[in-house]
């Protein structure tokens, strides 16, 4: 269930994609500490990148939405001189 959490976070948060891969990787190893679900070392980094991962899915969601919108012509925002036209 977490996972698709992060998957969530990242599509929320993807607009600040950089931001939101980087606390991703440190969100999901410190919620596994603090569940006792790990406490070595290597487990933990494997669990940052995968963190990073399922996030990563989230905001490749959210930049392609994006990107969408912004294709359509609907992002354009309209000016005097656009108006114009």
């Amino acid at each position: 269930m977490i996972m698709v959490t992060m998957i969530v976070y990242g599509l929320l948060l993807g607009r600040w994609w950089r931001f939101t891969l980087i606390t991703a990787a440190a969100i999901w190893p410190t919620y596994l500490l603090v569940t006792g679900e790990t406490n070595a070392t290597g487990p933990l980094l494997l669990a940052a990148a995968w963190g990073a991962l399922t996030a990563a899915v989230g905001v490749a969601v959210h930049q392609g939405i994006l990107w969408l919108f912004r294709r359509s012509g609907r992002g354009e925002r309209k000016t005097r001189q656009n108006a114009s036209r």
